[in-house]
């Protein structure tokens, strides 16, 4: 039996055009699952991890719905909702709505911190029909008068989990219980467990629940070691791990770490450069261009940096400061090993940290020995260039959820000199192909059509 169509799910002739201007033909398997029932109004509980597709999976139905709709949002009071924990993943979204938004007349934007309120006032005055938020700045933006949530009715709340971790499900809520009575509500999470199990059964409805899970067949081999290296030693080691082995992500616990590490690589020779969330949102997506198009070898990253963005082509992982928890390891070791490229993870580990990465390590299943310094025992890695692509966009996972037993969905066969990306997957510029990231959000859309 072939793989569904986008049009077989449900989805409106306007917006498969899009889809297929952009070379999106085919499903990914969550998209496949929740669809149907999204696309019939109901509110979706999902589980995926990041990279799954879940984008499309709640955009095109939220954009739907608004097609359907006999109003259009008034000024500072839109009708959709996309809730968000960081920056980077509100832009990426943004970015991938947008044309499917325009199509159909309607208007999105973005607000987050880090940057003037000025042009997110000015948007919210001009009206918009589907605003990605940040939960933060759009508590900021209810208090202050600039926006209302009375009249919205299309709710997705994205990484769930990861703003359980964040500790920003106070405010979800808050902001949730501004939202009209009557609505659809969808949520994603990487886990439906704990705090975000407690947001489920108080604000979902009968939720249709659809769980997908990556093929790790798809990634590549992953090599995990654990160094015994005190603050004096870790310098030097990331260093030569970095000249050996980049483009890499090396995680510290705190920003001001973050900012010192990447001062004195680049001391070292090492071009680095900083993600955290102290740094300005044009800072952070700076950081990012550079070190996507290769000017950089090394992003030096808080946690900020592990979940919700979406980084191609990582050789390496280094924890410069262990994780806190197994979670974590599983977070920022997640950016290597992508898309069928092998990756390495690198461990320092001080002696007052030995106890509590032991711990970790029984967690996560992991028998390595703590053991000594050894940069030239590595394995090699391609460089970029040379990796061989999986079937789909550099740094997806491949999910299977086919309830019938048969194969996972198949992909178009990319022109020659293209690699094959799948739905619901941002290109290297993180979203519309060809479009030049202009260190900020973009603008939001233009209708097309007046409202009715």
């Amino acid at each position: 039996m072939p793989p569904p169509t986008f049009a077989d799910l449900g989805v409106p002739t306007s917006l498969t055009a899009v889809l297929t201007a952009q070379g999106v033909t085919e499903p990914f398997a969550i998209q496949a699952a929740a669809l149907p029932d999204a696309m019939a109004g109901h509110d979706i509980c999902g589980r995926a991890p990041t990279g799954s597709g879940k984008t499309l999976a709640f955009g095109l139905p939220l954009i739907a719905a608004l097609a359907r709709g006999d109003r259009w949002s008034e000024p500072r009071r839109p009708r959709g909702l996309v809730l968000v924990p960081t920056r980077e993943l509100a832009a990426q979204v943004e970015r991938s709505i947008a044309p499917l938004a325009a199509a159909v007349g309607a208007r999105t934007a973005t607000v987050f911190g880090g940057v003037s309120y000025v042009k997110q006032r000015a948007a919210l005055r001009r009206g918009v029909d589907v605003l990605v938020a940040c939960p933060g700045r759009l508590e900021d933006l209810v208090a202050q008068g600039d926006v209302t949530l009375g009249d919205t009715d299309l709710v997705v709340i994205d990484e769930a989990d990861r703003m359980a971790d964040m500790g920003f499900l106070p405010a979800v809520r808050r902001l949730l219980d501004r939202t009209a009575a009557k609505r659809q509500t969808m949520l994603f999470s990487a886990t439906l467990d704990g705090e975000v199990d407690v947001l489920v059964r108080r604000y979902q409805t009968s939720p249709r629940r659809h769980e997908v899970e990556p093929d790790s067949s798809s990634n590549g081999a992953v090599h995990h070691v654990f160094w015994r290296a005190e603050q004096s030693d870790r310098l030097s080691l990331t260093a030569q791990i970095v000249a050996a082995h980049s483009p890499a992500m090396v995680f510290c616990r705190t920003r001001h770490g973050a900012d010192r590490l990447t001062a004195r690589l680049g001391a070292a020779g090492v071009v680095a450069a900083p993600i955290h969330g102290s740094r300005s949102q044009p800072q952070r997506q700076r950081a990012l261009a550079a070190f996507t198009a290769g000017n950089v070898q090394a992003l030096v990253a808080t946690d900020v940096a592990a979940r919700g963005i979406h980084v191609d082509d990582v050789a390496c992982v280094v924890h410069y400061d262990p994780p806190a928890d197994a979670k974590d390891y599983i977070h920022r070791s997640g950016r290597t090993g992508r898309a069928g490229a092998d990756g390495i993870v690198v461990t320092m580990v001080g002696g007052d940290q030995a106890k509590a990465v032991r711990t970790m390590q029984r967690a996560l299943g992991l028998d390595q020995r703590v053991s000594a310094p050894d940069p030239s025992a590595l394995p090699p890695t391609a460089p970029p260039e040379r990796r061989a692509p999986a079937p789909g966009a550099p740094g997806s996972e491949t999910i299977h959820h086919n309830p019938r037993g048969g194969a996972p969905p198949s992909h178009r066969r990319p022109r020659a000199g293209q690699p094959a990306r799948r739905a619901g997957q941002p290109t290297k510029h993180g979203g519309q192909p060809a479009r030049r990231d202009r260190g900020g959000p973009p603008s939001p859309g233009q209708r097309s059509r007046p409202r009715p």
